[in-house]
C-alpha cells in the first residue's frame, strides 16, 4: 500500500506534516550537519526584524519540569544579513522554507514582509507575541482588534501566503483565531509560549534576567492540544499545531485535534533528529492502522 503524507497550506503542498517551530532551529545551518532536511514538510526560520535585534540579557534560559523557560528576546541579525547569509543555506534543501517575521510596530513587520516578496520563500509566519511598542508594551495577539489589524496590513504587502502564529496567553482562543481569520490570514500556528516564572530558592533570585519568559516542551501539550482543537473548530483556516511534540505519536494526537500540519520545537534541544524521528513516527502509525492518506486523520478524534 502507498501511504499519501503530503499536505495543503493555503496551496503550497508540504511532502509531509512536520515543520520545525520558530526559534528551535535557527536556519537550518546546525542541523544540517546531522541529516538531510529534505525529510520534513518545511523550515522555519528563527524570526526576523527588519533591524538586528540583540536581545534580552542573560541567563535566558532554564529547565523546568517537563520543559524549558526562554527569554532570548528574539535576538537576529535582521533581514539583510538573513537574505544574504540565511536563506542560501535553507535553499540547499528540498524542503519548503517559511520565514518567521518579528516587529514592534506594524511597519516593522511591512517592512521585512516587503524585503522578503522577491525571495525564494514559500510562506510568512507573523510573530504577533511582540510587544507592541504604540500600545504600552501588549503583544500584537493579546488583543482581537490589534491582531486583525496587523493581520489585514501584512496581507496587503505579502506575495506569500501568510500564517499568523496565535499566543496561548490569552481568555479566549477563538475570539483571536477568528480576528486573525477576518484579517485575511491563509493558515494559523499555535501555540506560541506560555508565560512562566521559575525561582532559584537557594539564590533567591530569578532563574532568568527577564524575570519571565516563554514556558515549552511537554509541560504545555495539553493546553495546545486543546487550544488547536478549538481553533480547527472555530475557523475555516488550516491550523499548524505545536506545543511539546516531542515524537510521532505526539504529532498525531495535534492531527486527531485538527492540524493539518505541525511544528517541533523544544525537542529539537534534547535530540537533534527529533523532527526527522517525528515525521518517520507519523508514517509508522499511519502503516499500522492502514491509514492511506493522512488528511483522513484531520481532525477525526471523536
Amino acid at each position: 500500500m502507498e501511504y499519501k503524507t503530503s499536505v495543503n497550506l493555503a496551496g503550497v503542498e508540504l511532502e509531509n506534516p512536520v515543520m520545525t517551530a520558530s526559534g528551535t532551529f535557527g536556519s537550518s545551518a546546525e542541523y544540517g550537519e546531522f541529516y538531510d532536511l529534505g525529510c520534513l514538510g518545511a523550515v522555519v526560520t528563527k524570526g526576523v526584524a527588519n533591524v538586528p535585534w540583540p536581545g534580552n540579557p542573560v541567563p535566558r534560559i532554564a529547565e523546568t519540569k517537563s520543559g524549558m523557560l526562554n527569554a532570548i528576546g528574539l535576538q537576529n541579525p535582521g533581514v539583510d544579513v538573513f537574505i544574504e547569509r540565511d536563506l542560501p543555506l535553507l535553499k540547499k534543501y528540498d524542503t519548503k522554507i517559511i520565514v518567521n517575521v518579528c516587529g514592534k510596530t506594524v511597519e516593522d513587520y511591512c517592512e521585512v514582509v516587503e524585503r522578503l516578496s522577491d525571495q525564494p520563500v514559500d510562506m510568512l509566519e507573523i510573530n504577533v507575541s511582540c510587544p507592541n511598542v504604540k500600545e504600552g508594551g501588549i503583544a500584537f495577539g493579546q488583543k482581537p482588534e490589534a491582531l486583525e489589524a496587523i493581520t489585514k496590513e501584512v496581507k496587503r504587502h505579502a506575495k506569500q501566503p501568510v500564517i499568523m502564529k496565535l499566543s496561548p496567553n490569552v481568555t479566549d482562543i477563538t475570539e483571536m483565531a477568528r480576528a486573525a481569520e477576518a484579517g485575511g490570514a491563509d493558515v494559523l500556528s499555535l501555540i506560541n509560549t506560555i508565560t512562566g516564572m521559575k525561582i532559584d530558592i537557594h539564590k533567591r533570585t530569578f532563574a532568568i534576567a527577564n524575570k519571565t519568559g516563554g514556558l515549552s516542551g511537554p509541560a504545555v501539550k495539553p493546553v495546545a492540544v486543546r487550544m488547536v482543537y478549538q481553533t480547527a473548530r472555530a475557523v475555516s483556516l488550516p491550523v499548524i499545531g505545536m506545543g511539546g511534540i516531542m515524537n510521532g505519536e505526539d504529532a498525531v494526537e495535534f492531527i486527531l485535534a485538527g492540524a493539518t500540519a505541525v511544528s517541533v520545537g523544544t525537542a529539537n534541544f534534547a535530540n537533534p533528529f527529533a523532527a526527522k524521528e517525528t515525521a518517520e513516527g507519523i508514517l509508522d502509525y499511519m502503516k499500522k492502522y492502514q491509514v492511506e492518506d493522512i488528511r483522513e486523520l484531520i481532525g477525526a478524534a471523536r
